[in-house]
């Protein structure tokens, strides 16, 4: 096969840019902001509630569908969330069993507190690959962002 070289370059800027923008996409997140929110099966109050969420539950963005957002959690649970009960503010769920929270960013320093899976927190600050939390008692640290999903 013959390939013009006008064509052949538009190909490889079109890769580019192809590759160039996927990797550059985040995910969209969100967080509760009710105190508690239900995650439903459809978009509707009249549907199946699968989920009860607490306030700063953190959600992945799949879809969104008028005043509906389809979501996943961290365990890839979906359903539906009312946007309007719904947030920019950034929180971490912990996914491990139990995890440390040290007074800075790496394992050399000292734990000050533990959390445990599903642990709600809010996120204060991240630096590579560590992200500084705070628990709802108000107690502040860091953790590996490998213990936690969310944003």
């Amino acid at each position: 096969m013959t390939v013009i070289p006008c064509a052949r370059t538009f190909l490889i800027a079109t890769s580019f840019a192809l590759t160039c923008f996927s990797s550059s996409v985040a995910a969209e997140m969100v967080s509760t902001k009710g105190n508690t929110v239900n995650m439903r099966a459809k978009p509707s109050t009249q549907s199946e509630r699968l989920w009860e969420l607490d306030r700063g539950y953190p959600l992945r963005v799949l879809k969104r569908q008028g005043k509906w957002v389809q979501v996943q959690d961290f365990e890839n649970d979906r359903g539906w969330v009312y946007a309007p009960l719904t947030s920019r503010t950034p929180y971490h769920i912990v996914k491990a069993n139990v995890a440390n929270i040290r007074t800075g960013p790496g394992t050399k320093y000292r734990v000050i507190a533990r959390a445990s899976r599903g642990d709600l927190l809010r996120t204060k600050a991240k630096k590579t690959g560590w992200v500084k939390v705070e628990q709802s008692n108000g107690q502040m640290g860091w953790m590996s962002k490998k213990l936690v999903w969310g944003w």
